[in-house]
């Protein structure tokens, strides 16, 4: 059986967190397929799975676009986990309050390639500017090493004071809070920000048109691998702390099975018109999609009745 390669542009995360436990509890294992996830930066994994040097990638639903200009080539298949996944954290000791997108003028913030897109809409909807509010959005030192889980570097580059702030995923947030050196200022999938930033993108599972049609059954047992990982993380959260210790560094695999509880809602595998609608608006405003895009052409609904199960 050739082994079925599934690239992720973060593997210390919640967001694309379903993929991971599906290797780990033995899931992809159950449908047959012989599956590792391994860590791609975004743009990385993109044009990986457009070379066919990976089969899948675990990532923002939105960068499939960077390597398939729109959406040619490739489809989503089921969703990880719902809505814009990165949070705003700011220093504990700015005076910023929950949901004050403008806290952030005059700061360094960090941001990772590919989230960073999120982040610069969420600053042109609030009528912020970088340039003019004196805003400064880079990687965190060593962020973007072939190696770096960003939300976890972005929490120690808070603690050492090398950043004002991040925008990274729930599990740096997390570190950055329990931590006592950054709180959550603006987390767009629970409200805060402007309207539909919590919509802008989604974490997926994405693949190629090609593999599609080649093995369809192996794209199929993918899917339900993902939605069956999903519900034992439903049943019993505190099977993530296993995964975590299995691939996470120490201090975050203690972490994740408190973040996953608390995520349980987003970790729904249908992918709605309105979510791709959404996605599909905001990459037009970040220049990765030239128009409007059809549903069927952004998402294989030969899957669609996997995600009931």
């Amino acid at each position: 059986m050739a082994q079925t390669r599934i690239a992720t542009p973060d593997l210390v995360t919640n967001s694309y967190f379903p993929a991971l436990a599906a290797e780990e509890l033995g899931v992809y294992r159950g449908e047959g397929l012989d599956a590792h996830v391994s860590l791609l930066p975004s743009l990385e994994a993109v044009n990986a799975l457009r070379d066919g040097a990976v089969d899948f990638v675990a990532g923002g639903a939105h960068t499939t676009l960077l390597a398939f200009a729109g959406w040619k080539g490739a489809k989503l298949v089921v969703t990880l986990s719902q809505g814009t996944p990165w949070l705003l954290v700011l220093r504990a000791d700015l005076p910023a309050r929950r949901g004050e997108v403008g806290a952030v003028k005059g700061l360094r913030i960090g941001a990772a390639p590919g989230p960073d897109r999120a982040f610069l809409q969420l600053l042109r909807e609030a009528g912020l500017d970088p340039a003019r509010d004196g805003i400064s959005i880079a990687p965190v030192p060593g962020g973007t090493a072939r190696d770096a889980s960003f939300g976890v570097l972005a929490a120690e580059a808070l603690e050492r004071g090398l950043v004002d702030g991040f925008w990274a995923n729930a599990l740096g947030s997390e570190t950055a809070v329990r931590r006592g050196v950054g709180k959550i200022v603006v987390d767009v999938r629970r409200g805060d920000g402007p309207p539909g930033a919590g919509q802008y993108t989604f974490a997926a599972l994405a693949t190629t048109d090609a593999l599609i049609e080649r093995e369809p059954e192996r794209v199929a047992a993918a899917v339900r691998a993902i939605v069956r990982a999903q519900r034992i993380l439903a049943a019993d959260p505190a099977r993530a702390t296993e995964v975590g210790r299995r691939r996470f560094p120490p201090s975050a695999a203690e972490l994740i099975a408190a973040v996953v509880e608390r995520d349980l809602p987003f970790y729904d595998p249908v992918i709605s018109e309105p979510a791709v609608a959404g996605m599909n608006r905001f990459a037009q405003a970040a220049g990765l999609l030239a128009g409007p895009v059809a549903y069927d052409a952004v998402v294989a609904t030969r899957f669609r009745p996997l995600w009931s199960g």
